[in-house]
């Protein structure tokens, strides 16, 4: 009797390999044979699960976001069962920052899409992500929550904060790929900034600069 063949698997194991591939490449640079070698397939099979080259990508988008879904999940995970708004919105944004192989692949890759999504027709004739003010929202609701909670500087403008340390997060990825900065350092500007928007029992915590200075005097 022949193996029934699981068809979402197998898609999976594509967007895998194009992941895998695309990482060590470059995305700009990868074609659906690279893919095919990558994941130990034939050319045509892929071209069966995914006709055209943006096909692929946009499924490989989508891997790419529920891997990262899951690591965020995972953070949060090992934060306790109430983690809270500032554990939250801190474990979405360190998921993000290429601090290890798996989150550098997805920094470059992600960055890559955007860039791709603008430059190439086909993939610029399609939305690039389904809801792009997903995240601004959510880290967004996340602020509103603490400042109700008495967690968070009731002056601040929750949109335009949620709004910041995304743009951040996503400058200081860049600029650890690129080797400006550690990724040490990116945290400690992220930390601060937590600090400067978050409370405990109702007072600004220390920033991270000023607690990295304390303990060196100690």
């Amino acid at each position: 009797m022949p193996k029934r063949v699981d068809h979402e698997e197998r898609r999976t194991q594509i967007a895998e390999a194009l992941i895998q591939v695309a990482g060590r490449r470059g995305l700009h640079a990868v074609g659906m044979r690279d893919v095919a070698a990558e994941a130990g397939v034939s050319l045509r099979l892929v071209q069966y699960y995914f006709e055209t080259k943006e096909k692929l990508l946009f499924y490989g988008l989508q891997h790419l976001t529920d891997r990262f879904t899951a690591r965020v999940g995972a953070r949060l995970a090992a934060a306790g069962p109430d983690p809270g708004p500032r554990a939250t919105v801190e474990a979405l944004l360190l998921a993000s920052l290429p601090t290890d192989q798996e989150s550098r692949t997805f920094h470059l890759l992600y960055s890559s899409y955007s860039i791709l999504s603008v430059t190439d027709g086909a993939l610029a004739a399609q939305p690039f992500i389904d809801n792009p003010d997903a995240a601004e929202n959510a880290v967004t609701g996340l602020i509103e929550g603490a400042q109700a909670a008495g967690l968070a500087d009731p002056g601040a403008d929750a949109r335009t904060e949620a709004i910041s340390l995304l743009a951040m997060t996503a400058t200081m990825g860049t600029s650890i790929l690129v080797g400006q900065r550690t990724p040490q350092s990116a945290i400690a500007v992220l930390h601060h900034h937590l600090d400067r928007i978050f409370t405990t029992s109702g007072h600004t915590t220390p920033d991270a600069g000023q607690q990295t200075e304390a303990k060196t005097r100690s």
